[in-house]
């Protein structure tokens, strides 16, 4: 049962089809129900994309805001007909139930072993005689949860967490139930399925209350916003979706060399993903022992999908059929059964990849460059666009150049490596690696990687002479502590830096002419301790974002450092706010937007504050309360400072109750412009002023919030010498200012740069062993051929059946972009252009059923003007049909026999 806030739509969908696949499989069985009874707070995404778009007809869950919930049960609108994405509208709607009593049944009817509730006792003529007095209570409780519904059918849900310890306990006391129920005639009772009771109330063919926006964020108390868990553990955040994107490349790879039967595959990854998709994984409402063991399987899956990756990669460089743009394969006398033509189990070419880039440390790019020896650097683009992005690694030698597999001079540039990340590596190699990092490395080296879609692109570097034309170009670098005002440029942005506190006052898009002031700030709130008169459960946690008050406070009383970088491809300005807190703000060259690469940790808990630091965007925008924010990584949701589109909220938490999880990004507006900012991971952000925007990046608390951990939030690292400190996080947001127009289009193809980065490949080459690169440069489509740009290719894996599974997507929303909200067409055979595509096969979003058999529920909502006009859809797939149309925001799945 995944969670709904710290999700991307991407790792949802492959969790719910590997469930659905086990499922099938198992019991030859398709579902109909979305049963999300358990996690805080549910998405629009959830109802249209993992729901209506899978097949379900109906959607159950047992938690919303208490207030919703309140205003519900009066207007009878427990359960409604949720639109969930305004692109789909009525085609992807969901019949949405919230229960009355969570997800368990009524304290009286507890029937657990250990439970203190009594048993119906029906004989009379023993102690505790209680069956006219359950009954009627029985009765009281199904009357009073009718008058909230709509139809004559009530459904209780009979268990709770840890519950059927001993089931012979539960059944005797609910056939009791049953049983005495009919006897007594008020209530009909039996045992029952979702599936059952939703088609007993589909049948009673009421009319339903239309809902379209989603249920974040969510409150079981007047302070208890459960909107913490949108950043906690931050790091476990983003190594998932670190992971996400690896599973899909090496699935990619895995398919272009040919799926073994045996050996190393991508299944251990996809089951690691899948499984931190859990309302407490990916949350980071697990404990720590949990959260340790969830990250020890996503490392098993790492590294078997990093040795499929690396050996596929490899064999595609070191055979020349990859040159000639053939596939290195060939049909077998098994239809479909793909295997390699001459498959190199060896390559020449040992590539490895370079997990602890972020700390700098990788020792095939740290090696000495003399004597003819070389090291090579293969970037692999997963997207299905042919992109251009700067890679970055740790080198030891100054004078060394890029060239390409074709002899091209690549221009780059030396950034030194600084003392903070010298300070990182160290530590953090050891803790990682268990080796010691060695002499650190004096450089980092960056250069502009060109590579085709769905393939990669090989890059040399070389020593070079000191006079050589194409010698990597050392940056200038200046530190200061005088005031004076620093300005960062690319050939479309402009940055400046305020003289005074260091930070970023203003951005400039030259390209577009915008240009306003943009104040960042970094502050920390402090975590309750939870104590109050009302409730001693309230405290900042796992789950709650409480703080003591509203004031954020700033960071200060240290001397800031400011550090300053120029070169040919990128300007970067680093800046130390504190001992525990500094970030990296880089342009570059041709680069609308700016890389913030923020590093937070180890929060000090000495003065037995716990804290939650953020960083806030301010400008004078006109806002009016509203900014918004996405659905895991798809629809982008409206939000309004201190509302509820569906009741009159009574807003006691300011802070904490206008906190939304982001996937994808926030952005704000006014009529003339759009602020954006694009995360690397699920954080938590809210606009808690006009015009400002505030991202949570950290976490670490000293109470438990009472909801179910158990300890406090308290992520520490330890050494070898048993000393321990507080977990430090590194990651990056993305921060652009546009016209509309031009924002909508940044944010969503940068966002899917983001989500699919290029995966980078090393090998060391001694004597100059160019040799070995048979095939420098491939693209597995069609020679020339890209997707359009409203869309992404989402999946691209073959299954055990040697038949592939396809997923495209349109990433953009009706109305979103004058250009690119529009319908696109794909040709099949532009993506497989050296294989005959024998059959396509249009399936639901998780694979389990044909679309064609997929029989939706029609429903009746309040007033025929709720009833929307003219939905766009791709066309259904004819017979030999390959062109396939995808419409706005609609995702279409295909199982295609090669």
């Amino acid at each position: 049962m995944h969670d709904e806030a710290t999700t991307h739509y991407v790792d949802m969908i492959d969790q719910t089809t590997l469930g659905h696949r086990f499922i099938k499989k198992q019991f030859g069985k398709i579902p109909r129900i979305a049963w999300q009874i358990d996690p805080f707070g549910h998405s629009a995404v959830q109802a249209y994309l993992l729901g209506a778009e899978m097949g379900f007809d109906g959607l159950f869950f047992g938690r919303a805001d208490y207030q919703d919930k309140i205003n519900r049960q009066k207007e009878r609108t427990m359960e409604v007909i949720w639109r969930g994405s305004k692109s789909l509208g009525e085609s992807a709607q969901i019949f949405t139930g919230l229960m009355t009593h969570h997800y368990d049944p009524p304290h009286e009817f507890q029937f657990e072993i250990k439970s203190e509730t009594s048993p119906i006792q029906d004989d009379p003529s023993l102690y505790g005689y209680n069956l006219p007095e359950k009954l009627d209570l029985f009765v009281e409780y199904v009357t009073n949860q009718s008058k909230e519904f709509r139809t004559h059918h009530i459904m209780w849900a009979m268990g709770e967490d840890f519950s059927y310890g001993n089931a012979n306990t539960w059944f005797k006391q609910i056939d009791k139930l049953i049983h005495y129920a009919n006897m007594d005639g008020r209530v009909n009772a039996f045992y029952s399925t979702p599936s059952m009771y939703l088609d007993a109330v589909h049948a009673a063919n009421a009319t339903w209350h239309l809902k379209t926006d989603d249920y974040f964020p969510y409150s079981d108390c007047p302070h208890c916003f459960w909107t913490g868990y949108f950043t906690s553990r931050p790091a476990l955040k983003g190594y998932v979706r670190k992971l996400s994107a690896l599973l899909q490349a090496a699935r990619q790879v895995e398919f272009l060399v040919g799926k073994v039967s045996s050996g190393p595959n991508t299944d251990s990854l996809e089951e690691a993903v899948a499984i931190l998709q859990h309302h407490d994984g990916v949350s980071g409402t697990e404990r720590q022992h949990v959260a340790d063991d969830y990250a020890a399987r996503l490392s098993k899956g790492q590294s078997e999908s990093e040795d499929v990756f690396n050996k596929a990669l490899a064999s595609l460089i070191s055979t020349k059929a990859a040159e000639s743009k053939l596939l290195i394969e060939k049909m077998s006398s098994t239809p479909g059964h793909r295997v390699l033509m001459n498959p190199v189990n060896s390559p020449d070419l040992n590539l490895v990849q370079c997990n602890l880039l972020n700390v700098s440390y990788c020792p095939p790019t740290e090696v000495e460059l003399k004597s003819g020896r070389s090291f090579v650097v293969v970037a692999y683009n997963p997207l299905g666009w042919e992109r251009e992005d700067f890679v970055r690694v740790p080198v030891s030698s100054s004078k060394i150049e890029v060239i390409d597999a074709e002899e091209n001079e690549i221009p780059s540039q030396l950034i030194p490596i600084t003392e903070a990340d010298r300070t990182l590596r160290d530590k953090y190699v050891n803790l990682h690696a268990g080796v010691s990092a060695g002499t650190a490395p004096k450089y980092f080296l960056v250069f502009a990687a060109a590579v085709p879609p769905l393939g990669y692109n090989s890059f040399i570097v070389r020593p070079s002479s000191a006079s050589g034309s194409n010698i990597a170009k050392l940056s200038s670098y200046e530190t200061r502590r005088a005031p004076l005002t620093v300005h960062l440029k690319s050939s479309q942005l402009h940055l400046t830096f305020s003289k005074d506190t260091g930070l970023l006052t203003h951005m400039s898009n030259k390209k577009t002419g915008v240009s306003i002031p943009v104040e960042q700030s970094y502050c920390w709130y402090n975590g309750s301790s939870g104590v109050t008169e009302e409730d001693p459960h309230m405290a900042s946690g796992a789950y709650l974002f409480r703080p003591n008050t509203s004031e954020c406070f700033p960071l200060k009383n240290f001397q800031q450092i400011v550090t300053v970088f120029r070169g040919p491809l990128v300007e970067e300005v680093h800046q130390q706010f504190s001992p525990w807190a500094s970030q990296v703000i880089r342009v570059y060259k041709n680069a609308e937007q700016a890389e913030v690469q923020f590093t937070v940790g180890p929060i000090p808990i000495d003065d037995s504050n716990g804290k939650e630091i953020v960083t806030k965007f301010t400008t004078p925008l006109r806002t009016e309360k509203t900014f918004y924010t996405d659905s895991n990584g798809r629809d982008f949701l409206k939000r309004v400072r201190d509302f509820r589109p569906d009741w009159n909220l009574e807003v006691k938490e300011p802070v904490a109750g206008n906190y939304y999880p982001l996937n994808l990004g926030i952005y704000m507006k006014d009529s003339e412009t759009d602020v954006s900012v694009l995360v690397d991971r699920a954080l938590g952000a809210a606009s808690t002023a006009d015009g400002q925007l505030e991202i949570m990046l950290h976490r670490r608390l000293l109470y438990d919030d009472h909801r179910g951990v158990g300890e406090a939030l308290n992520e520490t690292v330890c050494g070898s010498n048993g000393r321990c400190e507080g977990l430090t996080v590194l990651g990056s947001l993305y921060i652009n200012i546009n016209p509309s127009e031009e924002a909508s289009q940044w944010r969503r193809i940068k966002g899917q740069q983001i989500l699919m980065p290029l995966q980078l490949a090393f090998s060391v080459l001694e004597d100059g062993n160019k040799e070995v690169l048979h095939s420098p440069k491939f693209s597995a489509f069609k020679s020339g051929y890209e997707l359009p740009q409203n869309v992404a290719l989402i999946t691209l894996q073959e299954l055990d059946d040697r038949q592939v599974l396809l997923r495209l997507a349109n990433i953009f929303e009706v109305d979103e972009s004058e250009q690119l909200s529009k319908m696109a067409t794909v040709y099949l055979p532009d993506i497989f252009p050296n294989l005959k595509i024998k059959d396509v096969v249009e399936l639901s979003l998780s694979a389990n059923q044909k679309k064609s058999h997929m029989k939706k529920l029609t429903w009746t909502v309040e007033g025929n003007e709720k009833v929307q006009k003219n939905i766009l859809r791709g066309r259904p797939l004819g017979r030999d049909d390959t062109s396939v149309e995808i419409a706005p925001m609609e995702i279409r799945t295909f199982l295609i026999t090669l």
